[in-house]
């Protein structure tokens, strides 16, 4: 299996080596990405061949929805997501941040384990922004092992996902000692599913 490809992240990363990348996640590939909490685990997530990659690197349920990450909420319509007005105005105007809103979607995909709603978010993290403006959307599952600690760094990523994924995008070591919180907005009141580095209120 070859090794991973190890490249630095930042706003002016070479169009050459973006246009690797997209190949690479048009064709199933799978990288390791900063975000603005833990590095994550990215795929296309309208594929089902590397979301099935995914949790074979996680040793996880494939029954279970992964987290997708988009450079704006204008990205929203390409995954299905079907959301009221008023709170996508809600989320647009709190965006981008650690917040991750489970939202309804017009049909299941890949990522959704077969529900019919998918959790979103815009990140903080600038750079990561710009690589999904070029690439589109991705999953954001936390690069590590099923009941291990989420990696925090390019190279806490790479041992513990390296062997089964194709690049490594460095960032840095995360800042976040929090996940991002999650925040069920299908239902009313929204239900908080996971407190984290968002204050919801």
């Amino acid at each position: 299996m070859t090794a991973p490809r190890l490249v630095p992240m930042d706003l002016a990363m070479e169009p050459a080596t973006l246009e690797e990348i997209r190949r690479s996640v048009r064709a199933g590939g799978v990288l390791a990405i900063p975000t603005d909490t833990f590095y994550g685990l990215a795929a296309d997530p309208l594929s089902e061949a590397a979301i099935g990659r995914i949790f074979a690197l996680k040793g996880r349920s494939a029954a279970q929805a992964l987290p997708v990450v988009v450079a704006s909420a204008a990205q929203l319509a390409e995954l299905g997501v079907q959301a009221p007005d008023a709170i996508l105005a809600k989320l647009e105007a709190i965006w981008p941040a650690p917040l991750t809103a489970v939202l309804p979607i017009t049909r299941p995909i890949a990522a959704s384990g077969g529900a019919r709603t998918l959790a979103v978010r815009v990140p903080a993290l600038a750079s990561l922004r710009a690589l999904l403006a070029s690439i589109g959307p991705l999953t954001a599952t936390s690069a590590n092992r099923s009941g291990f600690p989420p990696a925090r760094t390019a190279s806490e990523a790479l041992e513990a996902c390296g062997a089964g994924i194709d690049f490594v995008l460095d960032g840095g070591a995360s800042e976040s000692a929090l996940p991002s919180t999650l925040v069920d907005l299908t239902k009313s009141p929204p239900e908080i599913l996971r407190s984290g580095a968002f204050s919801w209120s």
